[in-house]
């Protein structure tokens, strides 16, 4: 049986990424990772409520930017929230905050409920019911 175990993601500031995916998901931290041959490396796994696929959250000292234009590779993460109304409330509270809404909710083509949100460091976050 095959399934998703964890994907990650590369950030500038890691304490901004984790305090972003526990306040506005319920994320909760594991302790901090400290590599002892990668210079500089350092990660968090973060857990969501409903377990399932972990998001790791890492960062480098010498971080090169993204190029901004799609480009081969990962191109968003989604997370289900579980209702419409979910959606709706995080998306508002969020665009309240100052988070960047790429897309208010709205039923796409492909027939997901969602919302897109851009994350600390730009990466794109769909929140799907």
């Amino acid at each position: 049986m095959t399934r998703l175990e964890h994907t990650a993601l590369w950030t500038r500031d890691l304490e901004r990424a984790r305090a972003f995916y526990e306040r506005w998901f319920g994320a909760t931290a594991g302790a901090p990772y400290a590599s002892a041959t990668t210079r500089g490396f350092r990660s968090y796994f973060v857990t969501f409520p409903d377990g399932g696929a972990r998001l790791e959250l890492m960062t480098v000292p010498e971080l090169a930017d993204a190029a901004g234009a799609p480009a081969v590779g990962w191109a968003h993460v989604a997370l289900s929230l579980g209702s419409r109304e979910a959606v709706d409330a995080l998306a508002a509270r969020m665009a309240a905050a100052g988070v960047p809404v790429v897309s208010a909710p709205r039923t796409t083509g492909d027939g997901y409920y969602e919302a897109v949100v851009r994350d600390p460091d730009g990466n794109l976050v769909e929140i799907v019911a």
